[in-house]
């Protein structure tokens, strides 16, 4: 079982609200990109990060970002939301964001959010242009290489090319 398998598996049955983007979204719809972490856009709430606790006790969450890296199952307290955050786990290296810089918050990103069928689960990612525009909103070098590749990929699909 993959490191993202768990991942997601752990997510689903923790019940957390959750739309993959990021580099794993573009290889589900068909990029060629390279990726390391996991990236998901969910509501962080109070009550979401309590489930992202218990989804990931025994993987030993910590801050990617803070020096020394410090325990997610502590820090923030209970009852507290965040933004995005920034994981390291002995399974993967998982980042959570509230809203995807070029297409908007949570609710915004879901509404377009499309389901695909990953390791026999039912997963929504982000649509592939919501993903070009996140891309291109970025705007660093990586990003802009992958919106191109993404956009051809749509041109592709919509004049009903196979390769």
């Amino acid at each position: 079982m993959s490191d993202l398998q768990r991942l997601l598996l752990r997510l689903g049955e923790a019940g957390v609200e959750f739309v993959l983007v990021g580099g794993y979204a573009a290889v589900l719809h068909g990029s060629s990109m390279l990726t390391r972490d996991i990236d998901v856009c969910a509501r962080l709430s109070a009550d979401t990060l309590e489930k992202l606790r218990h989804a990931l006790r025994d993987a030993h969450p910590v801050h990617r970002l803070t020096r020394p890296k410090r325990s997610f199952l502590e820090d923030p307290p209970p009852g507290e939301a965040l933004n995005n955050l920034y994981l390291d786990t002995d399974l993967v290296t998982l980042d959570l964001l509230g809203s995807i810089t070029g297409v908007g918050d949570f609710d915004r990103v879901a509404r377009d959010a499309v389901e695909m069928e990953l390791f026999g689960r039912r997963i929504r990612a982000i649509s592939l242009d919501d993903l070009i525009a996140a891309k291109e909103a970025l705007g660093r070098d990586k990003d802009l290489i992958a919106a191109k590749e993404l956009r051809a990929i749509r041109e592709k699909i919509r004049f009903g090319g196979n390769g």
